[in-house]
């Protein structure tokens, strides 16, 4: 890769860090300003592999973009064009479109994932509390993979909640016909286990307990994370950030967060506190 950037010059610049590429073990996520510099790259990048004896897949490589519209400039390897997608990186949806993909993508692997199931569920010899363990363990689980990093609309919270009851009606037997509140199935599930917290609020936690880390560390996450891009802003409203949740959970500014979470152990309980804080939620999903 450093033979490849001998001679390129990078457009995309977060808080004054040129920001050429990005690697995990054989994969290479190339990061252009421009078409036309995304194209010379991926040039150099091939001629790169060549002159050590690799050689680019061009099947397993695509183009994204973050921009409505889609990439106009034929960008090749070996003579083949590549496709412009959404793709998969490690076992998570990257899409132009936010989060919600990825969102929706967990969500109906997690109802498969209860589907399969229902002979446990079903089962009256297995207790509530065993099944709510089973469902935490090979359900949920599968749901909350990387959520860290999912920037939450208001829709994508309320779906979260919606997911969450239709896995607890399930174990429970409950019927959407029966009319049972959201409110009711909650204090049946804490009868049985005792106080929990809820998914969405296990999720508020997630993102951010990974704030602090990356807050409290100097790598390139923080850099990409706390850092201005180069440019001018588009005319309208503006996409919401992966921060924007933060401040809207801990009612906090940037700086007051910034400060607190440099502060391990009263960042933890302000985590504790603030991400159990949810709108009233008493009608059915």
């Amino acid at each position: 890769m450093s033979n490849t950037l001998e001679d390129h010059v990078g457009t995309v610049n977060i808080g004054g860090r040129t920001i050429t590429n990005l690697r995990f073990v054989d994969d290479i996520d190339g990061v252009a300003g421009e078409e036309n510099e995304l194209s010379r790259l991926v040039n150099q990048l091939d001629r790169a592999s060549t002159k050590f004896g690799m050689e680019i897949s061009a099947e397993k490589t695509k183009l994204m973009t973050n921009e409505h519209g889609s990439i106009t400039t034929n960008i090749s390897v070996h003579g083949q064009n590549l496709q412009m997608v959404q793709f998969k990186y490690l076992g998570a949806i990257i899409s132009d479109q936010g989060s919600k993909p990825e969102v929706l993508a967990r969500a109906a692997q997690t109802m498969t994932a209860l589907s399969k199931l229902k002979p446990i569920w079903k089962d009256k010899n297995i207790s509530v509390k065993c099944k709510v363990r089973l469902l935490r363990a090979l359900v949920l689980s599968i749901f909350l993979y990387v959520c860290e990093t999912w920037m939450l609309t208001a829709e994508l919270q309320r779906r979260i909640q919606t997911l969450e009851m239709r896995c607890y009606r399930t174990i429970l037997g409950i019927s959407y016909l029966s009319h049972t509140s959201n409110d009711q199935v909650r204090t049946t599930i804490q009868q049985h286990i005792g106080p929990y917290d809820d998914l969405l609020t296990i999720v508020k936690e997630r993102k951010q307990r990974w704030y602090g880390h990356v807050t409290r560390s100097d790598g390139l996450a923080k850099t990409v994370l706390q850092g201005t891009v180069e440019g001018r802003r588009r005319r309208g409203g503006q996409k919401k950030k992966w921060s924007d949740n933060i401040k809207d959970w801990t009612k906090k500014t940037f700086a007051e967060t910034q400060a607190l979470a440099h502060d391990r152990d009263r960042w933890r309980d302000w985590v504790h506190n603030s991400s159990r804080r949810r709108p009233d939620d008493s009608t059915q999903s």
